[in-house]
């Protein structure tokens, strides 16, 4: 039967110990990789060819395998970072708690967690992180942080001011203290963007929590409580014309998490991420989120490849979606779906790599079957 099959093929170039996702319009229940690379040099540890089925479970491989000091093509099987499906765009997903043992009080907060297995650009969420009752870092629990250095195995690194008076060091795993990852942390674009830091003037500079995904043109509006100070950016009121919102526009965009408002903010309310331990049950968080449906923001549609488009942060890390041909505005659904190839090993062989070598051309065939038993 071929009524509702759909398959799809392709190719990338891998990076060492990195993970491949493969965005499609689809979720498939069987995969092949062809590692040409890998197949043509026949070299020890190399794996040219790989099977994943949905029956075998997420993370599962099985594959052929260079192996010995004379290479003898093998089979064998990969149990852990194989390959997986996914579907973004339906809901927050998280991945497995883990301890906090320690932070430290600094600008920026490194973390201390066990093998915690993170990369630079994962997207974090922490919560419980008191040292005691009264002290801690509560303040932070709850929102979205990108990280931005991985110092090794057990320690991780998050923008963040803790080196103020009402932070205090995390140490001793206090029990309730835990981080846990956001797997497909935007489900539209650009989403709604947690502040860290504020600095007025003529124009008035942003810095977020995570990727912002604003473009140059994006109209923005402010949510801030009172706690954190710069109340004056809130998009309500508009003193010149009584019940209209005061919006902003990004006139530039300096890296991934900072970004340059339209707004003169000079005179404002000084910006403050300084929050008593005491005020954290209810403590509102300070936002900035587009706004409109259609503004000059965005990315036109070039009539390139229809998957993925369009790209967001254009002009700095991107993700991509499975979204076709759109208007440039405020908001596009993350409707991204596909499989991701890890970086997993065989069993018989931790040198192999199921994602392959820098520079290796991997190929890939994708398929959604009509039966699946």
């Amino acid at each position: 039967m071929t009524e509702y099959s759909r398959s799809a093929k392709g190719h990338f170039t891998a990076t060492t110990g990195a993970t491949q996702v493969i965005n499609l319009p689809f979720q498939p229940t069987l995969v092949k990789l062809t590692n040409y690379t890998a197949a043509a040099a026949f070299t020890q540890h190399g794996i040219p060819y790989a099977t994943w089925d949905v029956s075998m479970g997420q993370g599962f491989a099985v594959v052929n395998l260079n192996s010995g000091a004379t290479p003898t093509l093998i089979t064998d099987v990969v149990t852990s970072n194989g390959i997986s499906t996914f579907a973004a765009g339906t809901a927050l997903q998280f991945g497995a708690r883990q301890q906090v043992i320690g932070a430290t009080k600094a600008s920026p907060i490194v973390f201390n967690v066990t093998a915690h297995g993170y990369a630079v650009g994962d997207v974090v969420v922490f919560e419980g992180l008191y040292q005691s009752a009264t002290t801690g870092m509560p303040q932070i629990c709850g929102m979205p942080f990108q990280i931005s250095a991985v110092g090794d195995a057990n320690h991780f690194t998050v923008v963040w001011n803790a080196n103020q008076s009402n932070y205090t060091a995390i140490s001793g795993s206090p029990t309730g203290a835990y981080v846990k990852k956001v797997l497909y942390p935007w489900l539209y674009f650009p989403g709604v963007n947690y502040i860290s830091a504020i600095t007025t003037g003529t124009t008035t500079t942003i810095t977020t929590t995570t990727n912002n995904q604003f473009v140059v043109g994006q109209e923005i509006a402010f949510r801030i409580p009172t706690a954190w100070g710069t109340v004056e950016l809130n998009s309500l009121p508009n003193n010149v014309i009584p019940g209209s919102p005061i919006y902003g526009y990004v006139t530039s965009v300096t890296n991934a998490t900072t970004f340059v408002c339209s707004i003169n903010s000079t005179g404002y309310t000084a910006y403050a991420n300084n929050p008593t331990v005491a005020s954290v049950p209810g403590l509102s968080f300070h936002q900035v989120a587009s706004v409109g449906d259609v503004n000059s923001g965005g990315v036109a549609y070039s009539g390139g490849l229809l998957y993925p488009s369009p790209v967001y942060n254009v002009s700095t890390v991107a993700t991509s979606t499975i979204n076709g041909p759109a208007i440039s505005g405020a908001f596009v659904n993350n409707t991204r779906q596909g499989f991701v190839v890890g970086a997993g090993s065989a069993v018989t062989d931790a040198s192999s790599n199921l994602s392959g070598a820098t520079s290796d051309v991997i190929y890939y065939e994708a398929y959604f079957l009509d039966i699946n038993s």
